[in-house]
């Protein structure tokens, strides 16, 4: 009885819902990158101590070497190294000024990085990873001015915050509203949040509680404005865990950090149906070496972008391990951050200059739109850096598809449409994709 009443509320809901465009159940991302050099030839093109954006294209990064999202570190550095390796093959004088941003824990990481970027004299920051950690420096950032491009930010908070600012992944309206349907497809009426107090906790739950709410389902515990919130870095759950249960819900949203590994053992202990649950970006990730197999099995979570193609993930392999000493185990925001740098280097390219705020201004026209998000009629589209770059000396406009199929910059600086992976852990507990659905901002 309670399978039937499920699957007509599954069907009632998604008939009120607007439905993203879903993409398919096997394939990957758009463009290609140009590199098809071996990987013993990839290298860190680290910059030379008094290099400046005023003759190189200094990309610098903001991006987690230590904290909580620190599984996101490696594939975010690996897609902005591969891409100044690429801009480099190219011809252009290019380099990396890498610091680490830490997270929302302690802020005084990413404050202490920005002043260095600062200082640095950067083209470009790419990062943060955290939408509070670029709340945090954003100001200071992009009021320098220097140009700000996070591969992974998804605060709703963060569009158009600055005239430097850009993402190259959606906000949260965009993931929120594609989890949200995935929750009411699966027939679940009643949902509770394990949310952590950070922007991008709660912004992200808000978005999915107005999806599940508008689809006639309720929110049991954990909803907005019902203050039942945790700190980021609380290391025990039992109250909150034992609070949700009770609510009697049908799945449990949990959107937090680090703190999953914590949450998942605790809803474990207290006989959870753990394929009832649901992760976010931050969240979804490998936890084959976390859990016991079978844990996480039949749970599903959602990464903003695309399934990055099969040869774009051996080329940042490649180059990580070349650079680094060892293979990547994830490919979460490599696309975003690959294109990131190279949307920077075209903009640089089109105006004839590496400093911010030519760059700045040119951001739009290279991804195939004008200042106020209208595309550019007539644009050419190219998927490589190499390929872009020859069009643009032969004076044409151009459109930059890139590996994450992210649609031109809006008036906000948010990508105008992008793809939301669904992912569903196996018996390892890993993350296997399942299908993409495609969203605007």
């Amino acid at each position: 009885m309670v399978h039937s009443n499920k699957a007509w509320f599954a069907a009632v809901a998604l008939a009120g819902v607007s439905a993203l465009t879903l993409v398919g159940c096997s394939g990957g991302g758009g463009g290609t990158a140009s590199s098809s050099a071996p990987a013993a030839d990839y290298k860190a093109h680290t910059c030379a101590d008094g290099t400046t954006s005023a003759d190189t294209l200094k990309i610098g990064t903001l991006l987690p070497v230590t904290g909580t999202l620190a599984f996101l570190g490696p594939p975010e550095i690996a897609g902005v190294g591969l891409a100044v390796n690429d801009i480099v093959a190219a011809g252009t004088k290019a380099c990396t000024f890498e610091t680490d941003s830490g997270d929302s824990t302690d802020l005084t990481v990413s404050t202490a990085s920005a002043a260095k970027l600062i200082d640095a004299k950067v083209s470009a920051v790419i990062g943060a990873a955290s939408s509070s950690v670029s709340q945090n420096v954003v100001a200071s950032i992009t009021k320098t001015p220097i140009v700000q491009i996070s591969p992974a930010n998804t605060a709703a908070t963060l569009s158009g915050i600055s005239p430097f600012y850009f993402r190259t992944a959606p906000p949260d309206t965009v993931q929120g509203s594609a989890l949200g349907q995935q929750i009411v497809k699966d027939g679940n009426a009643k949902v509770a949040f394990l949310v952590f107090n950070d922007s991008y906790g709660t912004g992200l739950r808000d978005t999915i509680q107005s999806t599940v709410e508008a689809a006639g389902g309720e929110i049991t515990y954990g909803a907005k404005g019902k203050g039942q919130e945790f700190p980021p870095g609380q290391t025990t759950f039992s109250s909150e865990v034992t609070a949700a249960i009770a609510s009697k819900p049908d799945a449990i949203v949990i959107i937090a950090f680090d703190e999953t590994k914590a949450i998942v053992p605790e809803l474990v202990s207290q006989s959870w149906d753990m394929s009832k649950t649901y992760y976010t970006d931050g969240n979804t990730s490998d936890y084959s070496k976390v859990f016991d197999k079978g844990t996480l099995k039949g749970a599903q979570g959602t990464i903003p972008g695309v399934n990055p193609n099969k040869k774009f993930k051996q080329q940042a392999s490649d180059w990580y391990k070349a650079t680094n000493g060892k293979a990547l185990s994830d490919f979460s925001y490599a696309a975003e951050s690959y294109d990131a740098v190279v949307l920077a280097a075209l903009a640089a390219a089109k105006g004839g200059a590496t400093d911010p705020t030519t760059i700045q201004k040119n951001m739009h026209a290279v991804s195939g739109a004008a200042e106020d998000g209208t595309p550019l009629s007539g644009a050419t589209k190219c998927e490589s850096y190499a390929d872009c770059l020859k069009l643009i000396k032969d004076g044409k406009d151009i459109q930059y598809q890139g590996i994450s199929s992210v649609g031109p910059f809006n008036a906000k600086n948010d990508p105008s449409s992008a793809f939301i992976g669904i992912y569903k852990f196996d018996e390892d507990n890993k993350p296997i994709w399942q299908s993409a659905v495609e969203g605007k901002s």
